[in-house]
């Protein structure tokens, strides 16, 4: 059986944007164990309040598709939890 690997959030860096009539606020990077970078995360101003969007690009047929993402909910809930709090520390 694999060893179980738990990955940990070491450091989050948040840029805001500030564009008039826009609902990105602001840009993520974030780094796991000091070892593997995930950047370009944007904080979007949804109907019901902040959320991420991980970073994609665009298809051939003019979709989206997320380059890197979490699978599991829990560390979705992980990478949301920690850019929206060091979102809202840049705010106060």
């Amino acid at each position: 059986m694999k060893e179980r690997i738990t990955l940990k959030i070491t450091s989050v860096t948040v840029r805001k944007v500030e564009k008039e009539n826009s609902r990105m606020k602001g840009i993520a990077s974030v780094l796991l164990d000091d070892s593997f970078a995930v950047h370009d995360i944007r904080i979007i101003e949804g109907d019901n309040g902040l959320f991420i969007a991980m970073p994609s690009r665009k298809t051939a047929t003019g979709g989206y598709r997320d380059i890197a993402h979490p699978i599991k909910p829990e560390v979705r809930k992980m990478f949301e939890d920690a850019i929206l709090e060091e979102y809202n520390k840049e705010a106060e």
